[in-house]
C-alpha cells in the first residue's frame, strides 16, 4: 500500500508514530497537493458565471496546470519514502576496514544526492502551485477567494519543508560543486516562492477587508 492509499487518519497516525517514512519530506508533498487543490477548488467555482466569463478561458488553463502540480507533488509522498529506504540502510553499513569505511562514504554521498532530489522537486512543485495562486487571486471568483489565501499558505509551507529537507541531506554531502549549484537553486525557489505567496496573501486580505 503507497502512503497514498491509506486514510487520511492512518497517514496521520504513521507520520505521528516512531516510523521513519513518512517523514517531513512526504508530508511537504501532501500539503502542497491540498493547497494546490485549494486553487483548483476556486478555479472550478469560477468556471462558468457569466461574471468572469472574460477569463475563463485562463482559469481553464491554471486548472489544468495545477492538475499537474496535484499530481506531481502526489508522487512526491511516495517518492520521499522510496529515496529514505536506501539512506537507511547506508547508515547501517560496517566500516571496519578501510575498504568498507571508503564504500559506505561512497553509498552515503550517492544516497544523500538522491535524497535531496526529492525535496528539491518538492519546493520547485510547490514553486509553480505558488504561480498558479498568484493568477487565481487575481482572476478568481470573489465567492471562494479566501481559499486561494489558504492554498498559498500551504504551498508556501511545503517550500520552506522543501528547503529543510534539502538542507539536511546536503549537510551529509561532501561534494560542492553539488551542494552550491543545488543551494542557488533552493535560495532562490525559496526567496522568490516567498515573496510571490506573501504578495498573494497580501492580494487576497486586501480582497476580503474592502
Amino acid at each position: 500500500m503507497t502512503m497514498l492509499d491509506k486514510t487520511c487518519t492512518d497517514f496521520i497516525d504513521v507520520l505521528a508514530s516512531k516510523s521513519p517514512v513518512p517523514g517531513g519530506g512526504g508530508a511537504a508533498a501532501m500539503g502542497g497537493a491540498i493547497g494546490m487543490a485549494l486553487s483548483n477548488m476556486v478555479g472550478n467555482l469560477t468556471v462558468g458565471k457569466k461574471k468572469y466569463a472574460d477569463v475563463e478561458d485562463e482559469v481553464k488553463d491554471l486548472l489544468e496546470q495545477g492538475k499537474k502540480v496535484i499530481a506531481d507533488l502526489e508522487s512526491l509522498v511516495d517518492k520521499d519514502a522510496e529515496v529514505f529506504e536506501p539512506l537507511s540502510r547506508a547508515y547501517g553499513l560496517p566500516k571496519n576496514t578501510p575498504e568498507e569505511v571508503k564504500f559506505k562514504a561512497e553509498t552515503m554521498e550517492n544516497c544523500c544526492k538522491t535524497a535531496c532530489s526529492v525535496p528539491m522537486e518538492i519546493m520547485r512543485q510547490a514553486y509553480e502551485g505558488i504561480k498558479i495562486h498568484a493568477r487565481m487571486g487575481e482572476i478568481g471568483t470573489m465567492i471562494a477567494i479566501s481559499d486561494v489565501g489558504c492554498g498559498v499558505v500551504f504551498l508556501k509551507s511545503a517550500l520552506i519543508a522543501g528547503q529543510l529537507n534539502v538542507i539536511i541531506n546536503l549537510n551529509a554531502i561532501k561534494d560542492q560543486e553539488f551542494i552550491e549549484t543545488t543551494k542557488k537553486e533552493m535560495e532562490t525557489l525559496l526567496l522568490q516562492g516567498s515573496k510571490m505567496a506573501d504578495d498573494t496573501l497580501s492580494l487576497v486580505i486586501s480582497k476580503l477587508t474592502k
